[in-house]
């Protein structure tokens, strides 16, 4: 879902040593790109657009629950898991666009629509997601600093999966096999990080995402035990939670995986060479911008958080002009090699854990 209102974009002083470029005096690399973004209007909101978009897919798992209270008691209900499953990353984009404060200016609606969102409809929590996810956009790739790359069930450094132990050395020796397989089980992770970040949250916090947690749970399971039998409902269920975190995961999979990654004891790279450097973008058209949530426009989605999602396409153009005049490697392949590329990634770092 993909977070509090993402960080506004900054220019972040520049001096790098980075690949692609020279030393460039601070702030000179980035300020001229978002001059020109500004002066085209692109970070103006999109209110009808998102109002459009929103609707739709309330009204679309709409029609998904009335299918599944239709049907009834049959094993044919079960395909409908797909497409709620679909239709659920689709929510988590809104969630997602919402925390960045893409929809609206004003953080109470964004955080009322990131809620209803993340909360009630998905079961995940809008605030943890946000924590996460804005330390993410802060540290791209950061081994210390970015939650993505830290030590997990995966890990991303050699030196990470050098230290691996037991069961877990097993598992990072065969991360690349497992990548996709693993990710049929993050639907239900995320719903079980979200409960467990309750606790971190201040106590007015904790009430209202804990009630619309404990709604969402109350609600769905409601839903399914209705329509279906025991057995047939927690099929259902884990249909749903699987397609859905194998959608979201591999939306997410082609953004970072394999990039660049800071050295922590180096120098402080530049805004830009830091959202550029540790990104990779996905060749596509209407139908990619739509499955992956514009997502797939990762460059530009870090350079400019709050841009909304319909003029990320827009500020391509600029984005990738702007790299080319300063020799800055701007990274875009299509969706297999996307992940053939962070699978490769994966296999390299998981050699450190095999038998030599």
């Amino acid at each position: 879902m993909p977070q509090a209102i993402a960080p506004s974009v900054t220019v972040a002083p520049s001096v790098s040593t980075a690949p692609g470029g020279g030393r460039a005096a601070p702030g000179s690399e980035f300020a001229p790109l978002l001059r020109k973004v500004k002066e085209r209007g692109l970070l103006e909101r999109r209110k009808g657009w998102y109002t459009r978009m929103i609707a739709g897919n309330l009204l679309a798992l709409a029609l998904v629950v009335t299918g599944l209270v239709l049907a009834g008691d049959t094993w044919w209900t079960l395909p409908l898991a797909l497409p709620l499953a679909i239709l659920s990353a689709r929510t988590a984009y809104i969630g997602h666009d919402a925390g960045h404060a893409q929809i609206a200016v004003g953080r109470r609606v964004n955080r009322a629509i990131g809620l209803l969102h993340g909360n009630l409809l998905l079961g995940m929590s809008y605030a943890w997601w946000n924590d996460k996810h804005n330390r993410h956009h802060a540290n791209p790739n950061h081994i210390e600093k970015d939650p993505d790359v830290g030590v997990g069930a995966l890990v991303w450094t050699a030196e990470q999966a050098a230290v691996r132990q037991g069961f877990a050395r097993w598992v990072t020796r065969h991360q690349a096999l497992l990548f996709f397989p693993m990710l049929l089980l993050e639907g239900i992770a995320l719903k079980v990080n979200s409960v467990r970040d309750l606790w971190r949250q201040s106590p007015r916090e904790r009430a209202v995402e804990g009630v619309l947690l404990a709604l969402h749970i109350a609600g769905y399971a409601t839903l399914l035990l209705t329509c279906l039998p025991v057995g047939k409902a927690i099929a259902f269920a884990l249909l749903h939670q699987a397609f859905f975190g194998l959608h979201l995961g591999m939306a997410f999979a082609p953004n970072h995986k394999g990039m660049e990654m800071p050295d922590p004891a180096g120098e402080r790279w530049g805004h830009l060479r830091r959202q550029v450097l540790t990104s990779r973008n996905v060749r596509g058209g209407p139908v990619t911008d739509w499955l992956l949530g514009g997502l797939n426009y990762q460059i530009e989605h870090h350079l400019f958080p709050n841009l909304p999602r319909p003029h990320l396409r827009l500020v391509q153009p600029l984005v990738r002009e702007h790299c080319r005049g300063l020799g800055i490697p701007y990274a875009e392949t299509g969706l297999l090699d996307s992940y053939r590329q962070g699978l490769g990634h994966m296999h390299t770092v998981g050699a450190a854990a095999r038998p030599r």
